[in-house]
């Protein structure tokens, strides 16, 4: 059976619900638009849903190059998907300090009324190069990913740990890019290159997972301690923590689909 492209996801704004798409881009960053976007406090250091796990719960939408955030409720905003203005700031996510604009003041307007504390959302402009790991991907950079343009996971993968559960969880407690099928459990950790349609990808690394995964996607509610707690019984490592799903980056950009066959070394 073939390795099959089954599901393609982006995360306009960092920890805020995903969009599933047909079709994207692929870009050295990652897909397009994909966590070009971040929340931060006034003085530019980044939230997550770690500490605001009400942040899955806000809506994206990219419609004729407008980006709108939306909660149920709580209206909406829109502002420019690429801005190209904005307040100058300089931005941590995570041990990465970088250049960023704050485009629109609405957008902050709400975003704090909504999460209940101050925050600005930020633009990762093109200048702005924020590089990966120089240990797993030398020369690749990335958006405002945890640190990788790419995560991968197969469906068989979810499926192993679904079978474990008492409850299963779906596949956006993970918040993949890239979903495949045709594959048995895992085989994605064993990959080193492959090719979607005419991009081709690297592997980097296991991704090791926080409890974001312990956060229903849809109502923001902190269920825990699962689906970590049972990965941590049979998908552990000395290095990367409790693993789940690769962390890959571009080697040649081009248009993905959904349906493109997978090819693997």
């Amino acid at each position: 059976m073939p390795i099959t492209l089954t599901a393609l996801n982006i995360y306009p704004v960092k920890s805020l619900a995903g969009i599933p798409l047909t079709e994207s881009e692929m870009t050295p960053r990652g897909l397009r638009h994909d966590r070009r976007f971040m929340v931060v406090d006034p003085a530019g250091q980044f939230f997550t849903q770690r500490e605001h796990p009400k942040m899955a719960t806000i809506w994206t939408e990219i419609d004729a190059e407008m980006l709108r955030l939306a909660a149920a409720d709580s209206g909406e905003v829109e502002l420019p998907a690429e801005p190209v203005d904005g307040d100058a700031m300089r931005v941590l996510v995570w041990n990465s300090t970088v250049d960023a604009i704050a485009p629109s003041p609405e957008a902050d307007a709400w975003l704090t009324d909504y999460l209940g504390t101050p925050a600005r959302l930020v633009y990762m402009p093109d200048h702005s190069r924020r590089p990966v790991s120089e240990k797993y991907a030398p020369s690749h950079i990335v958006g405002f990913a945890d640190g990788f343009p790419f995560l991968v996971i197969s469906e068989a993968s979810l499926a192993d740990l679904n079978s474990r559960l008492a409850h299963p969880v779906p596949m956006n407690r993970f918040r993949p890019n890239l979903v495949v099928s045709g594959t048995g459990a895992f085989a994605e950790d064993g990959w080193k290159r492959f090719r979607v349609g005419a991009a081709a990808l690297e592997m980097s690394k296991p991704c090791g997972r926080c409890q974001i995964t312990t956060t229903d996607q849809v109502t923001g509610e902190v269920t825990g301690p699962e689906p970590l707690a049972t990965l941590g019984t049979y998908r552990n490592s000395d290095v990367f923590g409790t693993c789940f799903g690769m962390n890959a980056v571009t080697v040649s950009p081009a248009r993905i689909r959904v349906g493109d066959t997978v090819i693997t070394e």
